[in-house]
């Protein structure tokens, strides 16, 4: 048995586990050093290698080397493994054959985000520091699973939420409420956007290479469906199916816009509330979704088209009267509001008139690097965000995007989700993690995996 299996099963039945023994053994360096020799380099395996695997591994290219990957469609794998790795990775259909390998210390997770919980507590396991695309989990309850191995393991978990790492934006924004330029926060609006609907997808052939079975994984089995219809310009958003770059829009295997988008600027919003001392979980959630089908129990009836939310209002209830407003009818971006006056944030702005006070009155020199956990600003957005994960990979500490901040927020996410497959507001016990006062709810903090593709403790 692995030996950080065999310690978690202790901890798990009364021992104490004790921090795994990094592997990054020589003296910090900065990672902006390109020029590093070879044999300096850190190897690292993929699971999934999609756009968003591609995306990464451009902006990680200069410190990692790809020598493994595993993905369930044979054709992506192949692109992948000749366009950042010169066709010379090894490839599997099976992620366990990577978390294996004693030579691979860093896995990247970028999987649909059903299949995100799984290898990422399997890889913690296995001894491995993980950089995971966002979000972290489909449930509440796989949240907890992550937090409390992270823990017993001591492995380093970077999750995909960039926009910490947008130094002259998002990263800024968190040094003006950090150093009380808003006052106390009274209220904050993340605008996310709406998602698409789509007709009836018909059951279709499933394509060549692509094992359908081990891609559903623990999701329930079902047909594979596609649709291309030619009314539609452009070939991305004529494709419709329940597979890949589509599957966002299926609660089967995703939150929808919510987990989405809601992913980067709840995430935004909730880091400033923590920054401005309010840091207990929400105590409630209501407000209005429309889908696209018809809900019975909070599942959607109908099973052959997109399902997720196409629009929606929550507000979301803090102690002390904060409130958050979740919604798709405005600009995208993060509306911040205190007692002292407002910024907005979004990904190619930051105004506002403590924004423009900065002229007169600069933010101290630290302000940024304080809130980056005192960390290198080192590159910019992506990159840096990797830059990050891979410095404190080296130096265990714990990176911008930890695993436990992420389920602050991404509690906030689901639990608006599971409101408006419901139709109903919800009571939030944040010390409990649990619904109050709504079984069936309750209930909706996890899902059941299917036989077969169970999380492997040990």
């Amino acid at each position: 048995m692995n030996e950080s299996r065999r310690r978690f099963l202790s901890t798990c039945t009364g021992g104490l586990a004790a921090a795994a023994v990094p592997y990054f053994m020589s003296a910090p360096r900065t990672l902006a050093d390109e020029t590093r020799a070879k044999n300096d380099r850190i190897a690292l395996g993929l699971i999934g290698s999609g756009s968003i695997a591609n995306a990464n591994i451009d902006s990680a290219k200069a410190w990692i080397d790809v020598v493994a990957i595993a993905d369930v469609d044979a054709s992506r794998a192949a692109g992948f493994n000749e366009k950042h790795a010169g066709g010379k990775a090894d490839v599997y259909d099976d992620y366990r054959r990577i978390l294996e390998r004693t030579d691979i210390d860093v896995i990247h997770v970028a999987t649909p985000d059903h299949w995100h919980t799984k290898p990422v507590v399997e890889a913690m396991l296995a001894g491995k520091d993980v950089y995971c695309e966002k979000p972290l989990t489909l449930t509440i309850d796989e949240g907890k699973l992550i937090r409390r191995v992270q823990r017993e393991t001591g492995r380093i978990v970077q999750v995909g939420t960039q926009q910490r790492s947008t130094f002259d934006l998002f990263t800024k924004a968190m040094a003006i409420v950090a150093e009380g330029r808003l006052g106390r926060i009274t209220q904050i609006q993340a605008a996310i956007g709406s998602a698409p609907s789509s007709p009836s997808i018909p059951v279709a052939e499933v394509p060549r290479g692509l094992d359908w079975d081990r891609w559903l994984g623990p999701a329930p089995a079902c047909d594979y469906r596609f649709l291309d219809d030619p009314e539609v310009e452009g070939k991305k958003d004529r494709e419709k199916t329940n597979c890949h770059h589509e599957f966002r829009w299926w609660y089967e295997y995703s939150g929808g816009k919510l987990t989405d988008w809601g992913a980067h600027h709840v995430d935004i919003a909730i880091w400033a509330l923590a920054l401005n001392g309010q840091v207990a979980g929400p105590t409630a959630i209501g407000g209005t979704a429309v889908h696209p089908v018809t809900f019975r129990n909070g599942e959607p009836v109908e099973k052959d088209r997109y399902n997720t939310a196409t629009s929606f209002f929550f507000n979301v209830d803090f102690p002390g009267g904060t409130k958050l407003f979740i919604r798709d009818d405005s600009a995208n971006g993060v509306l911040i509001e205190g007692e002292k006056g407002r910024i907005f944030v979004s990904r190619g702005k930051l105004a506002g008139a403590p924004v423009d006070a900065l002229k007169d009155d600069p933010l101290p020199e630290d302000a940024i690097a304080k809130v980056y956990k005192n960390m290198p600003l080192e590159h910019r957005e992506r990159k840096a965000h990797w830059a990050n994960f891979l410095r404190c990979a080296k130096e265990r500490k714990e990176p911008i995007s930890d695993v436990h901040s992420h389920m602050k927020m991404l509690n906030v996410c689901h639990l608006a989700g599971i409101a408006g497959r419901l139709g109903r507001s919800l009571r939030w016990d944040d010390d409990a993690e649990r619904i109050v006062g709504d079984d069936q709810a309750d209930a909706m903090l996890a899902r059941p995996y299917r036989k077969g593709y169970e999380i492997e403790l040990g």
